[in-house]
């Protein structure tokens, strides 16, 4: 088997981390991995099961060179400072930070939906929004039932979701309240208190109310799904839940759908696990989803106010499916092609 020689721009944060777990898990075969941080983390060493011993090394132009793939984990304007310089080395960039996902000379890949796409990069691969990713995942099956027209969204999105601060915040936040010092908590990653709380804002306020990570559901899934007329109507809100994001979806489709069909189609989806048995209190939950790679869904019934509405619930690791397993999956697509 052909070995391929890939780096991880951002490998010492959360997501970063995890796409070199994944990699060891997916047995990815590498003649090099390089790990390329800032200068601060240059010169500590990482010990893999899978490749060994790897000293991390301060991300330069320079850094890329001879790499068949970089696997980006940074944010927006690292990855634009280093992408001229990926190119330059000739590695395809698979990149997780929102700086590419709308350009149009860039394809946007969920390799459950839209594989084909990955062939058409010039260099650049995009790596989808976590709660879109697995929001897409879980609706993929209606989709080829009949299209979808539109979406009613509410995501409840873990704390690691905003990295790995968020998990100690929260932690902390909840042993002040329950030590009776609520009064002197001072949040920092988040806006308001998250221990005990929930924060209906994820992202900036757009001139039209709604946050910019509210808007990446609509823009993001009109691009993988190929429906350019998609009308997605999203509220994002921060749970006190340390990793999985849940969303509830309204699904909108063009026909009136049966529910057993809705089902058996989820069930046999790729990525996808079918979760719903009201009867025994069946349904997804972060605490079942975390760590593993699949969208479970479940909570499937008729909407009662549209004809042709269809309500679910869906769970999945925003790290691992949401961000870094798609990645790694992204790399795959294209060496066993």
């Amino acid at each position: 088997m052909k070995e391929y020689r890939l780096g991880i721009l951002g490998a010492t944060g959360a997501v970063g981390q995890e796409m070199l777990k994944v990699l060891q898990e997916k047995d990815f075969p590498l003649s090099e991995l390089r790990l390329l941080a800032s200068k601060r983390s240059a010169g500590k060493e990482v010990v893999t099961e899978k490749y060994g011993t790897v000293v991390i090394q301060e991300a330069t132009d320079d850094a890329f060179a001879g790499l068949d793939f970089v696997l980006g984990a940074a944010e927006n304007d690292i990855s634009i400072r280093f992408t001229d310089a990926i190119k330059a080395s000739g590695a395809t960039y698979i990149d997780n930070s929102s700086a590419y996902r709308l350009d149009d000379n860039v394809p946007l890949v969920v390799p459950e939906i839209n594989p084909e796409d990955a062939f058409k990069h010039s260099g650049i691969i995009a790596n989808p929004n976590c709660s879109t990713i697995i929001t897409l995942v879980a609706i993929n099956a209606i989709n080829k039932l009949s299209p979808i027209k539109g979406l009613y969204a509410s995501t409840y999105q873990a704390v690691s979701g905003a990295g790995a601060g968020g998990p100690i915040e929260l932690f902390e936040q909840t042993k002040q309240v329950l030590d009776g010092e609520s009064s002197s908590i001072e949040p920092k990653v988040f806006q308001h208190q998250i221990a005990f709380n929930l924060i209906p804002q994820i992202g900036g306020f757009g001139d039209n109310l709604y946050t910019s990570e509210e808007m990446k559901l609509q823009n993001e899934g009109r691009k993988i799904l190929h429906l350019p007329e998609l009308k997605v109507s999203c509220t994002c809100v921060r749970v006190p839940v340390e990793r999985s994001h849940s969303i509830s979806v309204n699904v909108i489709t063009e026909d009136r759908l049966e529910l057993d069909d809705v089902r058996k189609a989820i069930a046999s989806a790729k990525g996808c696990k079918l979760v719903d048995d009201p009867e025994s209190l069946s349904y997804p939950m972060p605490i079942d989803t975390s760590d593993q790679d699949i969208v479970f869904v479940g909570r499937i019934r008729r909407d009662l106010v549209c004809e042709n509405g269809i309500n679910l619930w869906c769970a999945g690791d925003q790290v691992r499916k949401g961000a870094a397993t798609n990645a790694v999956q992204i790399a795959e697509l294209l060496i066993n092609a």
